[in-house]
């Protein structure tokens, strides 16, 4: 493997691609009252649900340390990876991209490319993807960064939150925002925009909120092909209704992945959070596909 691909735990990929891809993942950390855990391996997102649900309950996460990453690029490095692009969560929301930056520099800036997708979620997910896929065809560093960074560019997240607090108190949100959304009732739709969560729209309930999620995705793919993933944190019948909208209303979907959000995520949205992310096909692999359906 002559470029080998990472990313943090925030991407929220299904585990078979992670595997088909031999994508490495570097998991964030996430404390529970007195305990802390690496996400994904000892804590997962219903410790996370029902801490928040219960009053007066707090989760907070934290970054991989330097040394995490470092330990996983030398570890890349000994089986045979000669680049490495590690690809990560907005550097807005979190410090993971100033410690893969820094655990980059260790082991030496011509070795390890970091790329910031400005997102979270498969915002970042679609990203690492992308790079993988590159880098399976063969392509150099160079590629695989500019695929990714070509991905993140397009790449769209829209979603719903039952309340705004759990946004606050991360600091992923202003205070105000917060506190529109508590005192006059609305339900905001909320997306992703230079890696920092804004209020896109306000709506009065939260059957609206859902009906502009599906309306947002049909304008954003206009009629091309995409690939869209359906997030939620202790509401699996809303995401399960959200992707059977979407199904329906975008006929030109072409992978649609429905996954829970994990504990790092879903520590800032909290329970009953569902959102939608975007990802519109390059037409070359649209063309590569059509050549050869049997891919992947």
């Amino acid at each position: 493997m002559p470029v080998a691909v990472v990313t943090d735990s925030t991407a929220y990929l299904p585990p078979e691609l992670l595997e088909q891809y031999d994508i490495a993942v570097v998991p964030l950390y996430v404390v529970l009252g007195a305990g802390s855990g690496r996400e994904g391996e000892s804590i997962g997102p219903d410790e996370v649900a029902q801490v928040l649900s219960t009053r007066g309950g707090r989760v907070t996460t934290s970054r991989p340390s330097p040394d995490d990453f470092a330990a996983a690029y030398r570890r890349l490095l000994d089986a045979g990876a000669e680049r490495i692009v590690s690809v990560h969560l907005s550097a807005e929301l979190s410090g993971t991209w100033d410690a893969a930056r820094l655990a980059a520099a260790e082991i030496g800036g011509d070795v390890v490319t970091v790329v910031d997708t400005r997102s979270a979620a498969m915002g970042n997910g679609f990203p690492v993807l992308a790079a993988a896929r590159t880098a399976r065809a063969g392509g150099d560093a160079a590629a695989v960064a500019a695929a990714a960074e070509k991905a993140a560019g397009v790449t769209r997240t829209f979603f719903v939150v039952d309340t705004l607090e759990h946004l606050r108190r991360g600091g992923r949100i202003g205070s105000a925002a917060a506190l529109l959304g508590s005192a006059l009732a609305v339900k905001p739709v909320l997306h992703v925009v230079d890696g920092r969560v804004v209020v896109l729209e306000k709506v009065r309930t939260s059957a609206r909120a859902m009906n502009r999620l599906v309306q947002r995705v049909v304008e954003e793919v206009g009629g091309g092909v995409a690939d869209l993933a359906v997030h939620h944190l202790a509401a699996p019948e809303k995401a399960e209704q959200l992707a059977a909208d979407l199904r329906d209303q975008v006929p030109t979907v072409r992978d649609l992945y429905v996954s829970e959000l994990g504990a790092a995520i879903g520590a800032h949205v909290g329970p009953g959070a569902v959102g939608v992310v975007v990802a519109p096909e390059p037409a070359d692999r649209v063309a590569h596909d059509a050549e050869d359906p049997a891919e992947d």
